[in-house]
């Protein structure tokens, strides 16, 4: 693989990431959600402080791109303005909640998520930046596939649990005790050296022979996991993607007409609260089997500078060829920012050419090296085995 300067931290509000087009400034939606004024608001921050263009992470989070060191102070007043702020980049680092966008009114979801966001704001825990938490408490568990160390669901009874990832049960709790254990399990992994030893994840503490303690352990079975969510109508609204993950300001601002709020998701899809038609703007996806959402591209070059190739133009142009349950992801480099898991395939851009992964994550070791870009362009086939 490509050598390739891993930071080891996700950017901020605060503590923006340099990258080829700029400074990356990344805003954390308190409850995963965004009323219609801070989405329309955003749309402008981006237009006047930034290039106008918005990622959608797969942490549920929006990034500005493009800003330079003397818009940025400018951005982050209008942050403040939009109270998208954080008080200080500590507590916005720990603020790494995953929250379901299929809560309904009168649910737990939103009252778990500000309780959660303001007891890791009081605490001192010095977690892993992508140490993070999920609030995935509907009847089905949709957060399942999502990074998340930490995760608040329900069993198959509709009862509250708390389980660490990389466990198969959780913990049964009382509606009062959710996000204390869920800080109790965040700081065991601590106390119990999951930080050292390049682990940083709960599933790789427990892989490498981490033991819970008596008081976090339980017999509760999570309940089912729902399928996939795609883009179409549901009952909490208009669920639409985001082509390889970015728009302009002018999509966004679009998605705040008419007052809805968005929710985020970690699908690089948002959904339009309580639309009842399917939003229509450049960059959405809005069929729910559209070639474009079977493949993941990074920003790519130019716009990041470990990037060695133009991974967007490349993702589109191949995307068409993917069979319907297969997964592409082209990486710039070896970092693998946009997917960290594995994929059906997955193309990593070297100074040589592309190195080819087939069923593995950028890390793994791949079976062709240096291919040439136009020629997996011209045939596809390459990708699935087919020479």
């Amino acid at each position: 693989m490509s050598a390739a300067s891993v930071k080891g931290w996700c950017p901020g509000a605060l503590r923006p990431m340099q990258s080829g087009d700029g400074l990356v400034v990344r805003v954390r939606p308190f409850g995963g959600r965004l009323d219609a004024a801070q989405t329309s608001g955003l749309a402008h921050l981006a237009e006047r402080h930034g290039n106008g263009l918005i990622d959608v992470t797969s942490r549920a989070n929006l990034q500005i791109r493009g800003v330079t060191d003397t818009s940025h102070r400018l951005l982050l007043d209008g942050l403040a303005q939009l109270t998208l702020l954080d008080p200080d980049a500590d507590t916005e680092s720990r603020r790494n909640i995953l929250v379901t966008p299929f809560w309904r009114d009168g649910d737990e979801t939103q009252a778990l998520a500000a309780e959660l966001e303001e007891v890791l704001a009081d605490s001192m825990l010095e977690l892993p930046t992508k140490f993070g938490f999920a609030i995935d408490d509907g009847k089905s568990r949709v957060l399942a596939g999502n990074s998340a160390d930490v995760r608040i669901e329900r069993d198959a009874a509709g009862g509250l649990i708390v389980r660490a990832d990389g466990a198969r049960l959780g913990r049964s709790v009382a509606r009062g005790e959710a996000v204390t254990t869920a800080l109790a399990f965040a700081s065991w992994f601590i106390a119990s050296g999951g930080v050292s030893g390049g682990r940083g994840r709960m599933a790789k503490h427990l892989a490498a022979g981490a033991e819970l303690p008596e008081l976090l352990r339980s017999e509760a079975e999570p309940a089912p996991i729902m399928a996939a969510a795609r883009p179409g109508l549901y009952p909490q609204g208009a669920m639409v993607g985001v082509a390889f993950g970015q728009m302009p300001h002018a999509t966004l601002n679009r998605l705040s007409g008419c007052g809805h709020a968005l929710r985020m998701t970690p699908w690089r899809m948002v959904l339009s609260e309580g639309k009842r038609t399917m939003p229509t703007a450049s960059g959405l996806i809005t069929e729910a089997y559209d070639p474009a959402l079977r493949v993941i591209a990074c920003s790519g070059a130019p716009r990041c500078r470990e990037a060695h190739a133009d991974t967007r133009a490349l993702a589109a142009a191949l995307a068409p060829n993917i069979g319907a349950a297969s997964r592409l992801h082209v990486s710039g480099c070896a970092k693998g920012c946009a997917h960290s898991g594995a994929a059906a395939i997955t193309l990593v851009a070297t100074g040589a050419g592309f190195d080819l992964v087939r069923g593995g994550s950028t890390r793994d070791e791949p079976i062709l090296r240096g291919l040439d870009r136009d020629d997996i362009v011209r045939d596809p086939s390459i990708l699935m085995g087919g020479h």
